[in-house]
């Protein structure tokens, strides 16, 4: 069974190494495994609590988007996309928002970091709070529950936001699932291997404490970087402690063991501190050399970064636009102007029940097609008007189907052209049954 992880990357700064060897090298080397569904985001709603100047978060967005793909994401294998380029997240923010508990708003590890420092400093303790800050959790629980992720890598510090993204899911599922998981109850992942590497200070590398080596710099930056690097005061031929040296860290991080094993001989045994930090260059520059190309390259082709983003954001929205009409029926928020097709006399009995039902939305006309048990098979795209929608309806009902399958999804084509889309399966079992049990719905007379 393919298993669906997803990670969100906030768009607030630019990335270096410590963000290189932490989170972007593991999640891309995990999503390479043939049994992930591999869902990255650009958080670029989140960034918006957290900066208020709008050229750095723009900058940061294109620095971040080119840092995954120069580093080898594979945006075909992969869905890559901007937060921002996804309109049912925000809706499905406010549906979550509205079940979900103040109280448990009020325990987030953020909000109530604020009010503490709020009340040591003798203020309001909501002085400064947003309503950004506050409800934070419920847009991250929107992120993951829109995709149903069954698995979330978090540092420890976000340990809680999936938990309460649970609470909230699984609040909604008893509210208005009528007995129907609508949404995957998300898995903490705890990335507990992932390196934290120190910065030239030693202390965790971080742009609070301007002590970072940037990731895709030149090769003189990097060369300079590693040159601040915080060592002992050992002369040359004394013997150095690679456990209690930083840089012996950075190089750990980097390299094979064998080459790990010499470095730390050649440390024992006197190695300069000057050579040691030339070998760690080299070792860098070997790494991040042809990435380093690649990024560059991208950043000054912004419109093919806006292209495969959009590309991504598509295929995202094929999963989030039928979902977040189910999500709708499920809560009450359903069309007056309900098709119910009458079934002929000698269909089969789930033919008989199944209707269409036509709806507008901001971009057009669209269609669902409900099964007996008001399950959604088939969300359409949109269409100008009205009577083009009711046109297809009555094709897709005389005409043979022509079905295509894709990943766990399938789509309904007329004349070449995609005009449905199914819901995402689990399995691709449960997209062929599902495919059966259209076929079945929409099998003409005999």
């Amino acid at each position: 069974m393919t298993t669906r992880i997803l990670t969100g990357i906030t768009t607030t700064g630019t990335p270096h190494l410590g963000n290189y060897a932490g989170a972007i090298r593991p999640a891309i080397v995990a999503s390479r495994d043939p049994q992930a569904d591999s869902f990255y985001f650009l958080a670029d709603y989140h960034a918006l609590i957290k900066c208020d100047d709008p050229a750095r978060i723009q900058r940061s967005r294109l620095e971040i988007a080119a840092t995954w793909l120069a580093c080898g994401l594979d945006a075909d294998k992969a869905t890559f996309y901007r937060q921002s380029d996804i309109p049912e997240i925000p809706e499905l923010t406010w549906l979550l928002t509205c079940v979900s508990a103040k109280g448990l708003l009020n325990r987030a590890h953020a909000y109530k970091a604020s009010v503490d420092k709020n009340v040591e400093a003798g203020e309001d303790p909501d002085a400064g709070v947003t309503m950004g800050l506050y409800s934070y959790p419920v847009l991250m629980a929107a992120d993951i529950l829109m995709f149903n992720a069954h698995k979330v890598p978090v540092g420890r510090d976000q340990i809680q936001h999936v938990e309460m993204a649970r609470d909230i899911g699984q609040r909604f599922n008893h509210l208005f699932g009528n007995g129907k998981e609508l949404f995957t109850l998300p898995e903490v992942v705890i990335e507990e291997d992932v390196a934290t590497l120190p910065g030239l200070d030693g202390r965790k590398m971080s742009k609070s404490y301007d002590n970072t080596i940037p990731l895709f710099g030149s090769a003189k930056q990097l060369k300079d970087a590693v040159a601040r690097i915080v060592t002992d005061s050992r002369a040359p031929g004394e013997p150095k402690d690679p456990d209690n040296s930083h840089l012996f860290t950075l190089y750990q991080a980097f390299s094979t063991h064998e080459q790990q094993a010499a470095f730390r001989a050649e440390l024992l045994g006197g190695l300069a501190w000057g050579e040691a930090k030339q070998r760690l260059f080299e070792l860098l520059d070997k790494e991040l050399g042809e990435a380093r190309e690649r990024y560059h390259a991208l950043i000054t082709r912004p419109a093919d970064l806006e292209d495969i983003l959009l590309a991504g954001a598509a295929k995202a929205r094929r999963i989030a636009t039928p979902f977040l009409g189910e999500l709708r029926e499920s809560v009450g928020l359903r069309s007056f102007r309900e098709q119910v097709q009458v079934a002929s006399e000698g269909k089969k009995k789930a033919a008989k029940a199944a209707r269409f039902v036509s709806f507008r939305e901001d971009d057009g006309f669209r269609f669902r097609l409900l099964d007996a048990a008001g399950e959604q098979l088939l969300l359409s795209i949109a269409f100008a008007d009205g009577k083009a929608a009711g046109q297809v309806t009555k094709r897709l009902q005389a005409e043979e189907l022509d079905l295509h399958a894709e990943l766990n999804a399938f789509s309904v084509r007329l004349d070449g052209e995609a005009v449905a889309y199914s819901p995402e399966f689990s399995t691709d079992a449960e997209r062929d049954a599902a495919m059966q049990r259209l076929r079945e719905a929409l099998a003409p007379q005999e």
